[in-house]
């Protein structure tokens, strides 16, 4: 029930002991602040490493080849690997039940153009599962299919900048554009969260670049989605054995970095695990630290309080005062101040959060740090209780003692 004379007698105490109390919330609110700050961090970390592999699919893996480094079998360095259709073909039968999803690439720089406008754009050549491993979102129109790869079909799907720059705010499905000299039909746009660079992207059909531009079996690259029931352990090994079958299969030295290299999410995914796990154990260790001193610091200053105010209690007993009373008078001063406090230094870390932003997303790697609230006002709650045993235990003792010898007391 609300009792208006006893909020007018907390408001009084606090008014009257200004500098004990602002002691009191000000211990609150840096610890929940200095709290608020660390997860903020710790959270921009998060949100720097997830953001770097936002466009392609967290199970992928990437086979490039190039130029070879060491002599292997009596040939020599310098040798440029090429991929075929075969060896795509022996990875997807080889490993069929550890793959969800396989393309090939090719890399082409063509010229694109529309009636009087032209520019000249990265154009890949890949299969239909490049949609999911790219993560490819269709805003109009249709992806590329199986029948597009079997027709070898002059068919196109763009990104929105290039339909942007060509097309402007006209329709681009179904209009034909002429790339390097040959008419293709635009059947799709696309958006990507990889950002400009890959919405100004063009992909056709694999076998379409192949029998077009160079009359070979050759591709540049085999992205690959493996199986996500695989383990993050699982699909590391699966990926070590597809490189060490493809060193074989290429006459590539083992230990010829340059020449081929597996890019496996798996690894990356169970690094950024381990730096995370790692980082929350810290700042969960310098958080609880930061509470328990917050908690030290409230104890010891209600422990002062109430000894200052014992002579009050002891004239307030003397009056007809119930300890219930004196006790329920304390707590509400010290839950009041804890709450106020803790508010103050969760809005302070927000907003400082807020202000930062990701100014420090190039030199430190923290991008759009934030706390969940759910954190912060778990926190905020450990210290309320905090504080209300905090004033609780001290006060119930002096409620206890005599009249006489609480009017003794120093």
């Amino acid at each position: 029930m609300f009792d208006l004379d006893r909020w007018r007698e907390i408001f009084q105490s606090i008014n009257k002991n200004r500098l004990r109390s602002v002691m009191s919330g000000f211990t609150v609110a840096f610890a929940i602040l200095l709290f608020t700050l660390l997860f903020g961090v710790a959270n921009g970390l998060g949100n720097f490493f997830k953001g770097a592999f936002a466009d392609d699919a967290q199970n992928s893996m990437f086979v490039r080849v190039w130029k070879t480094s060491k002599p292997y079998k009596g040939l020599q360095t310098g040798r440029r690997v090429q991929l075929r259709n075969d060896d795509y073909n022996f990875v997807a039968d080889e490993y069929e039940d550890k793959i969800q999803y396989q393309s090939a690439r090719i890399y082409k720089n063509f010229s694109i153009k529309y009636k009087s406008e032209a520019n000249t754009y990265n154009v890949r050549a890949v299969n239909p599962d490049h949609q999911f491993l790219e993560k490819t979102i269709i805003d109009d129109g249709r992806y590329l299919n199986e029948r597009d790869l079997k027709e070898k079909s002059k068919v196109l799907v763009i990104g929105r900048l290039i339909k942007k720059d060509l097309f402007g705010e006209k329709v681009a499905l179904g209009k034909r554009v002429n790339v390097n000299g040959s008419s293709f039909l635009i059947i799709g746009v696309f958006s990507d969260e990889g950002g400009d660079n890959e919405e100004r992207i063009a992909y056709m059909p694999v076998t379409t670049a192949q029998s077009m531009y160079g009359n070979n079996d050759y591709i540049s690259q085999i992205n690959l989605g493996y199986n996500p029931n695989l383990s993050t352990d699982a699909a590391i090994a699966f990926g070590n054995k597809m490189e060490r079958d493809l060193r074989k299969r290429l006459d590539i030295h083992p230990d010829d970095q340059s020449a081929l290299s597996v890019r496996n999410m798996a690894e990356a995914n169970k690094f950024i695990s381990t730096v995370m796990l790692a980082l929350t154990f810290i700042i969960g260790f310098i958080g609880s630290g930061t509470l328990i001193a917050g908690i030290i610091g409230i104890s010891n200053i209600m422990i002062f309080v109430i000894k200052e105010r014992t002579k009050e209690f002891g004239i307030r007993k003397a009056l007809g005062a119930k300890p219930a009373s004196i006790v329920g008078m304390v707590v509400q001063e010290s839950v009041l101040i804890t709450t106020l406090a803790g508010y103050a230094g969760l809005t302070l870390g927000t907003y400082i959060l807020s202000l930062v932003g990701n100014s420090l997303e190039e030199d430190y790697f923290i991008k759009d740090p934030s706390v969940g609230s759910g954190t912060v006002i778990g926190a905020t709650v450990i210290l309320i209780i905090s504080g209300l045993i905090a004033g609780y235990l001290p006060a119930k003792r002096a409620a206890n003692i005599k009249p006489i010898e609480a009017l003794r007391a120093d």
